[in-house]
């Protein structure tokens, strides 16, 4: 598994290419935003001695429960948690980063208004079977 820095750079590229979507740090923390709204928590960039390096999404699907399978994983605090938000350590065994960027996607679809939507099924559409 490679380094945790290098695992959160790949979904924050990832998130960053989706349609409207921009990086902003409230609390001192990063997120990635679509129309003003979170759909990737990041955290803090370096560890603390009172936080670990996580990533929060928000998850709808059987992705949900995948997710929570994860050693360490837990619904997000802050009454997050009932809205699907799962908060995953990354220092944890985590599944495949395609995986990750599926849950990234997800919690996009779920949060992105359908403009925004609609633009990243136009550009899915387009893409090159890789």
């Amino acid at each position: 598994m490679s380094d945790w820095h290098d695992v959160r750079e790949r979904l924050r590229e990832f998130a960053l290419g989706l349609p409207e979507s921009h990086e902003d740090h409230p609390w001192g923390e990063t997120v990635i935003k679509v129309n003003k709204k979170i759909f990737l928590f990041l955290g803090l960039d370096e560890p603390t001695e009172k936080w670990s390096p996580t990533f929060g999404v928000k998850l709808l699907s059987e992705a949900h429960g995948h997710a929570l399978t994860v050693d360490g994983a837990a619904p997000s605090g802050y009454g997050l948690g009932k809205a699907g938000w799962v908060t995953v350590p990354f220092q944890a065994e985590l599944p495949e980063t395609e995986v990750l960027l599926d849950w990234v996607e997800e919690s996009y679809r779920a949060i992105a208004p359908k403009r925004a939507v609609k633009l990243l099924d136009g550009e899915a559409q387009r893409e090159p079977d890789q």
